[in-house]
């Protein structure tokens, strides 16, 4: 009874715990690209296909309101759709961190470029975020209206498209935090 016992921890030795939870990590990190992706890619369709027609005294006078006709909101578009093109192609590196559980210098060089991403993400987001208070709220010192009045649906797409970019935004800081718990694991 005791000679088992003893061959079953000796078996236990030879196997590394701290190899798994860094497995465990990397499979997270993969499970989080794919959600950073998704909430990625939704922000910059949302965004991308949205747009509004009022009609003003006659049917021949209409306003239109499309993402387009702000830069601040085809910055946004194109800094989403640049990172979801980053995160499909670290999957590839997330998948041989998976398999390559001791791999450090391509974690490294991942932090280095998530942190990138996460700056054109958080700016993105963030140069978004003001045109659309702007659009909510006005500015009275620069004499402009708010205009989600009378563009409900705009503002309510545009206001949509933003919670995916600031998801993102925070499943990227839990990324980073995860490789660099990661690295220094090993």
């Amino acid at each position: 009874m005791k000679g088992s016992s003893i061959e079953v921890g000796e078996a236990m030795k030879g196997a590394s715990p701290r190899k798994g939870v860094t497995r465990g990590l990397s499979i997270m990190d993969f499970v989080l690209r794919i959600l950073a992706a998704v909430a990625t890619l939704g922000a910059a369709l949302a965004m991308a296909t949205t747009n509004e027609t009022l009609p003003f005294a006659t049917q021949f006078i209409k306003f239109r309101a499309q993402f387009d006709d702000l830069p601040s909101l085809v910055f946004f578009v194109m800094g989403n759709s640049v990172v979801c093109g980053y995160l499909v192609l670290s999957l590839v590196l997330s998948i041989f961190h998976i398999v390559r559980s001791t791999a450090v210098k391509s974690r490294i060089l991942l932090v280095a470029f998530d942190t990138v991403m996460l700056g054109l993400i958080t700016a993105a987001a963030s140069a978004a975020t003001s045109i659309v208070y702007i659009a909510h709220n006005g500015n009275t010192g620069a004499n402009w209206f708010a205009i989600c009045q009378q563009y409900n649906n705009f503002c309510e797409r545009i206001s949509g498209s933003l919670i995916g970019s600031y998801i993102a935004v925070a499943l990227f800081t839990v990324l980073i935090i995860l490789s660099v718990v990661a690295i220094s694991r090993n």
